[in-house]
């Protein structure tokens, strides 16, 4: 009889599932090639749950290593712009090996490429997160990495835990797994210690948690259980709940669907609740956007505002910064990120949606908030 646990009730009951893996898993150490059967077996996994209905993204380490087999560079000698040159070659490698072992799912696939600013600019953020929504709506699985090429301080291995957590909050996921050579944290390192006991779950992430970190094994994968911890502090805070699991098998999912054992972080709110607690905890608003009586009532009910319900415009504001959102008695209604800069979003008020990219001259989306990124305020 197949032994379900929490870990595998949160994955039956997510409906966006983040999977980062690493390179440790995806590359063999011995050729520093892509390991097909792995790669065959998590395309399995993956086909799986998306037949279950899941939207799935991976976050996928290894176009350095990949890179510089290709190139023909010795890893433990690489300056910057090697490194730099490895992951552009090695990227290359990295999403095609993905398409390959997606596509006999009948699966699509796109490549993303994220640098930290993408994920915490605001503007970069809203642009990011629409990206990879549409992708999702559209039936692709994103492959997403840390765009090594140009980045501008140094490339740091296995910071892709992190990069994994800031993607599922970004998307508001509520369910990221980190496929490890582990299987989940333990109250000392297991490999050094006999008294070391496994956690299954932690409902807190505190000081002693924190100790409890190692450090990873492989020369090319660095960065080990501190940055899964500091993952988990990014994914839990955004509502989104966490495992630390062992990868290694062929079908890591399906193992640990089927009971196999992890650690479950647990998050103290939804992926949309975080969201909101993020916009009503956010600077002063940088503007104010006036609406009619009818787009008030929409927004109250939680509906998106509209730009057609919006009476004017004030203030000097970028498209993903703050505003306020006013009746006409002057009342402050809501709190959100406009979708608009101040001076689109004084092109468009008071016309429909079909009509913004004749005004606009490009198709901007439909809300001039979205109800995502829209907080009701109390009056």
């Amino acid at each position: 009889m197949v032994a379900i646990n929490e870990a595998s009730t949160a994955i039956e009951n997510a409906e966006i599932v983040v999977l980062k893996v690493g390179s440790a898993l995806l590359v063999d150490e011995a050729s520093n090639a892509i390991n097909a059967a792995w790669l065959a077996g998590i395309a399995t996994d993956i086909a799986a749950l998306r037949a279950a209905g899941k939207a799935v993204i991976v976050v996928s380490s290894g176009a350095i290593i990949l890179g510089n087999r290709v190139l023909g560079i010795e890893s433990g000698t690489m300056q910057i712009e090697e490194k730099q040159a490895a992951a552009a070659a090695g990227q290359v490698v990295l999403a095609h090996s993905w398409m390959e072992a997606l596509a006999k799912h009948d699966i699509r696939t796109a490549q993303i490429l994220l640098s930290p600013d993408d994920t915490e600019t605001r503007r970069r953020h809203l642009n990011a997160r629409a990206t990879i929504r549409a992708l999702l709506d559209h039936g692709a699985v994103p492959v997403v990495n840390e765009n090594d090429t140009v980045a501008t301080s140094e490339i740091r291995f296995g910071d892709n835990d992190r990069l994994a957590a800031r993607v599922g909050a970004m998307v508001s996921a509520d369910m990221l797994v980190l496929l490890s050579d582990v299987d989940g944290l333990y109250t000392a390192n297991p490999r050094a210690s006999d008294t070391a006991e496994h956690l299954a779950s932690v409902r807190t992430i505190t000081t002693d948690i924190m100790a409890m970190a190692g450090t990873a094994n492989a020369s090319y994968a660095s960065g080990g259980m501190v940055t899964k911890l500091e993952a988990a502090r990014i994914a839990t805070g955004a509502g989104c709940q966490m495992l630390i699991c062992d990868g290694r098998g062929n079908q890591p999912i399906k193992a640990l669907k089927e009971g196999g054992r992890s650690t479950l972080f647990h998050a103290e709110a939804s992926p949309l609740a975080a969201r909101k607690q993020w916009i009503a905890g956010a600077l002063s608003p940088k503007g104010r956007i006036i609406v009619d009586n009818g787009a008030a009532k929409a927004v109250k009910k939680g509906l998106s505002l509209l730009p057609a319900g919006v009476v004017s415009v004030e203030g000097n504001f970028e498209r993903g910064d703050l505003v306020a959102v006013n009746n006409q008695a002057g009342d402050t209604v809501a709190h959100g990120l406009s979708a608009y800069s101040a001076s689109d979003a004084t092109k468009i008020n008071g016309h429909k949606s079909s009509e913004i990219e004749n005004l606009l001259g490009y198709r901007g989306r439909d809300e001039m908030i979205h109800a995502d990124n829209l907080v009701v305020v109390e009056l």
